[in-house]
């Protein structure tokens, strides 16, 4: 496996680069509720767990978790897809080669590891790029089984849901739900993994009807990570108002 190679001079550069060019280039507005850094899990290491609908799901988690400060954040990667973007691995990013079981199990030990070392991890339990609307969530079992190493850690679920509504730009939030903390080390992989999947399903439909109730306005409890930028209707009616005057 690859593992991560934190660079901060790299992070910093790249921070700025993700932030202010390659998100604002993209997206309309990527706003975040809750807290990915609870005051119940203080003490604790974090597991990040997320759903995973699209491309820019890294690169969404990588500047929210930016923007909320703390210990270093790590991201689990794709194997095939670190090796090609390597530079990935100075921000945090380390693999995972789901096709084979040996290599599973040396990137959910070294999961574990940096738990256990005071890092916070992200992961993507689905373990590969479905539907927003895919139903139900089917997680595999990887991080009951880093849960059990670490036993101490929290899992902070975080759901991502975006789309094209009103503009030209698609819109993305991030939802941060309440920890959760268990006795992991007492409970088998089954029981961890049902739970997780039934809480990461109820939290992702949640927050799916918080949107839909607002017919794709972005409601208010969802705080802007960036400043938001126009989309090309907004440039056409600004354009317009000035030809009018």
């Amino acid at each position: 496996m690859l593992e991560a190679a934190r660079s901060k001079r790299f992070n910093a550069l790249f921070y700025r680069y993700n932030s202010l060019y390659l998100l604002r280039r993209h997206f309309r507005f990527i706003g975040i509720s809750g807290d990915l850094q609870p005051a119940e899990a203080a003490d604790r290491p974090v597991l990040y767990l997320m759903n995973h609908s699209s491309w820019w799901d890294g690169l969404l988690a990588y500047h929210a978790a930016g923007r909320s400060g703390g210990r270093d954040h790590y991201y689990m990667m794709e194997e095939e897809q670190l090796r090609k973007y390597a530079f990935f691995r100075k921000i945090g990013a380390y693999s995972i080669n789901r096709h084979s079981s040996s290599d599973i199990g040396v990137s959910l030990r070294y999961t574990a590891k940096l738990l256990r070392e005071g890092g916070n991890v992200w992961i993507y339990p689905e373990g590969e790029i479905l539907p927003l609307e895919h139903r139900p969530l089917v997680l595999k079992e990887g991080a009951a089984m880093v849960l059990r190493l670490c036993p101490e850690a929290a899992v902070v679920p975080v759901t991502l849901y975006h789309g094209l509504f009103f503009h030209s730009k698609p819109e993305a939030t991030l939802l941060a739900g309440q920890p959760v903390i268990r006795p992991w080390k007492d409970m088998d992989r089954q029981s961890i993994n049902g739970m997780l999947q039934a809480v990461l399903q109820q939290q992702l439909d949640e927050h799916r009807h918080s949107i839909l109730i607002h017919k794709g306005r972005m409601p208010e409890s969802f705080r802007p990570l960036m400043t938001a930028g126009r989309s090309t209707n907004e440039w056409f009616d600004a354009w317009r108002g000035r030809a009018s005057r």
